[in-house]
C-alpha cells in the first residue's frame, strides 16, 4: 500500500512542500515561488514543475494544501472556518478536487473571527500550526505566537482555536526597512545583540509606535547605534512593541523558525514572560497529518 502523500504550505512569498510516508516526512522543497510569482494564475503548472521529481518516482500523490493558496488571491477561493474552531471543523470548508496530471488535492480552510480587540482577523496556515501544536504537547490551554509577516497571538481551549489577534510585526519591519528614510543609505547590515535589546528596551517604555520607531533616526543621528546595525534596532522596536500585547507573567509556545523565535525568546528576557520556542515546520507537518487523516477517516 502506497502511504506516501505531499504536503503543502503556499504562502505569498514562499512555497514549501514535504514528502510524507505516513506522519513521517522523508524529504522537503522550499523555493521563493510564493503566489505572488505565479504568473497568469498558473498554478496548476506551476505546482507539476515544483513537484514533478516525487511525482515521477512515486506516481499521482495525494496533495494537502494550506495557507495563501486558499485565499483570493490563491488557486482557489476556500471560505474561512468561524472561530471557535477545532480540526475537524476545517473539514466542512474543505476544497477537494484533483489536479490535470490525476492527483487526489485538497485545500485546508483558514480561520476567522473577531481577534480579543473586536476587530476582525483572519489567519490562513497558522490554524495548521496549531492544531499541531496541540498535537505536540497536549494541554487542556494553549497560548501561542507565531511570529511572521503577519504574527498570530493565538489561544485554544480544549483543543479548539478560541481567540486570536494579528499583528504586522513582520511586514512593518519590512516596510521601515526597505522603503522608509529609516533604512535609506545604510551599509550592509550585521546582527548585534546589544543594539537589538535596545530596541527592545526603548518599546517598552510604552510610547506611541510612530513616535517610537523615529529614535532608529535620532539614535543614529546621536551615534548611539551603529549604521550597520539599524536593522536590528528596528526588529527589537518591533518585536518589542508587539509583545507588550501580552500580559505579564504570561507562558506561551513561540512557534516558528529557529531564528525568528530565538529573537523573540531573546526580547522576553527583558519582560515577566516565558516563551518557549517549538518549531513551525514539525508543527506544520503533525497538524496536517492530522487533518489529513481526517479526511481519510482515520482518526
Amino acid at each position: 500500500m502506497n502511504r506516501h502523500w505531499i504536503a503543502i504550505d503556499w504562502g505569498t512569498t514562499n512555497f514549501r512542500a514535504f514528502l510524507m510516508n505516513g506522519n513521517v516526512q522523508i524529504a522537503h522543497i522550499q523555493q521563493s515561488c510564493g503566489l505572488l510569482s505565479v504568473e497568469n494564475a498558473q498554478f496548476s503548472p506551476t505546482l507539476y514543475q515544483l513537484l514533478q521529481l516525487w511525482l515521477t518516482e512515486y506516481g499521482n500523490l495525494p496533495i494537502v494544501m494550506a495557507g495563501m493558496v486558499g485565499s483570493q488571491q490563491g488557486w482557489h477561493e476556500v471560505p474561512y472556518a468561524a472561530q471557535p474552531c477545532e480540526a475537524r471543523d476545517l473539514l466542512a470548508s474543505t476544497f477537494a478536487f484533483r489536479t490535470e496530471w490525476g492527483s487526489p488535492a485538497w485545500i485546508i480552510p483558514g480561520v476567522n473571527g473577531n481577534s480579543e480587540y473586536g476587530q476582525p482577523d483572519v489567519m490562513r496556515g497558522e490554524e495548521v500550526q496549531l492544531f499541531g501544536l496541540c498535537q505536540l504537547y497536549p494541554a487542556e490551554k494553549h497560548v501561542a505566537l507565531l511570529p511572521g509577516t503577519h504574527s498570530k497571538h493565538a489561544q485554544l481551549v480544549g483543543g479548539k482555536i478560541s481567540a486570536f489577534s494579528t499583528f504586522m510585526t513582520g511586514e512593518i519591519f519590512s516596510l521601515l526597512t526597505q522603503h522608509s528614510l529609516l533604512g535609506k543609505n545604510l551599509p550592509p547590515q550585521h546582527e548585534d545583540k546589544n543594539t537589538f535589546m535596545l530596541g527592545v528596551k526603548t518599546a517598552l517604555r510604552g510610547v506611541p509606535f510612530t513616535h517610537l520607531i523615529f529614535s532608529a533616526r535620532t539614535r543614529r543621528l546621536a551615534e548611539e547605534i551603529a549604521l550597520e546595525h539599524v536593522h536590528c534596532y528596528l526588529s527589537g522596536l518591533t518585536i518589542g512593541y508587539e509583545l507588550l500585547a501580552l500580559c505579564a507573567g504570561q507562558q506561551a509556545w513561540v512557534v516558528g523558525g529557529p531564528t525568528l523565535t530565538a529573537r523573540y525568546k531573546q526580547a522576553s528576557t527583558l519582560m515577566d514572560l516565558t516563551l518557549t520556542p517549538v518549531n513551525g515546520d514539525d508543527c506544520f507537518i503533525r497538524g496536517l497529518s492530522h487533518l489529513f487523516s481526517l479526511i481519510q477517516g482515520n482518526a
